[in-house]
């Protein structure tokens, strides 16, 4: 077989339309003027025109834009961080504020290299945010932060409004998918921080195309939901580079619909699937229906008491 055979062709719903507006433009030079970073640019996010063009949101990643990892589905550049900026947060906060957003997502590269993993910076820049954008959703989206408790928890502390963390792949795939990641402690890292924090929503992202099988996917659905993990994320990977593990298969948006209802029916309070769906793709709805799910549940419980 050829090295053009061996590729597989992407399909017709693949395909994006890309919008370089004013909105689009005018965020891409704050960004850089406010030396920031977002994973929509760094990961190559198909959405970003979307998102910045139309919606008008953006995920920034803090922590810089080096990564201790090298995960073989990931664009984020890997090496040796740079130093800490503790100013970093009150820039996503004051950028927060002039974009007027309603939802924010922050995200970060894995730093290994540091003790608390991060949680330190992440908690201030939760609390920043909080402090000069009060009516403003809070999502973060960590690393499993080397899986220690204390750091999880000094992240916790400062409330965000939804705690996302990505399983990213099935079981059997995460030593070949995910560097130095595992499994059961992303399980446990979410199980963990809807015990510190019961109030806030969990959420967490799976990848699909990598050569799972269909049982596998319905598996992960499992262990999430008994780890109480509210909403789920299911989109189609993509090869970044040459250097990146190959796409298996292409879903079809049919086979994302029946995922999505098959994530439904197992009691995820929410769930977007489809192939272009990434872990921040329309978050604010997120937020939205996990309150409204919530509230269901409330008013059941108390019909049935």
């Amino acid at each position: 077989m050829s090295k053009k055979e061996d590729v597989l062709r992407k399909p017709d719903w693949l395909k994006i339309k890309l919008n370089t507006n004013e909105s689009y433009t005018g965020l891409k030079k704050m960004m850089r003027e406010k030396n920031l970073h977002t994973v929509c640019e760094e990961a190559r996010c198909p959405n970003i025109h979307e998102c910045w063009a139309e919606r008008r949101t953006a995920t920034f990643m803090i922590l810089g834009d080096t990564c201790t990892r090298a995960c073989r589905f990931c664009a984020v550049k890997t090496g040796l961080p740079t130093e800490l900026d503790w100013k970093e947060p009150e820039r996503v906060a004051d950028s927060v504020q002039l974009m007027n957003l309603k939802h924010v997502v922050v995200t970060a590269v894995a730093r290994d290299d540091l003790k608390d993993g991060g949680a330190a910076i992440f908690a201030e820049t939760v609390r920043a945010i909080r402090r000069k954008n009060p009516f403003t959703s809070i999502e973060v989206l960590p690393s499993d932060m080397g899986g220690k408790e204390e750091n999880l928890r000094m992240l916790m502390d400062a409330k965000p409004d939804i705690l996302n963390h990505n399983i990213e792949t099935v079981r059997r795939m995460t030593p070949r998918v995910r560097a130095r990641a595992k499994y059961d402690r992303s399980l446990e890292f979410l199980r963990r921080a809807k015990e510190m924090q019961p109030n806030i929503p969990t959420k967490s992202s799976l990848m699909v195309g990598l050569g799972e099988t269909w049982e596998e996917i319905l598996e992960v659905m499992d262990d999430l939901r008994a780890n109480h993990i509210d909403i789920m994320t299911i989109g189609q990977y993509l090869q970044p580079t040459k250097g990146h593990l190959k796409v298996e298969k292409y879903y079809s948006p049919d086979e994302f619909k029946e995922l999505q209802q098959i994530a439904i029916s197992k009691g995820f309070s929410h769930c977007e699937a489809g192939p272009l769906v990434r872990s921040s793709y329309h978050a604010d709805e997120q937020v939205s229906a996990a309150a409204k799910h919530k509230q269901l549940l409330g008013e059941q419980e108390a019909q049935e008491a």
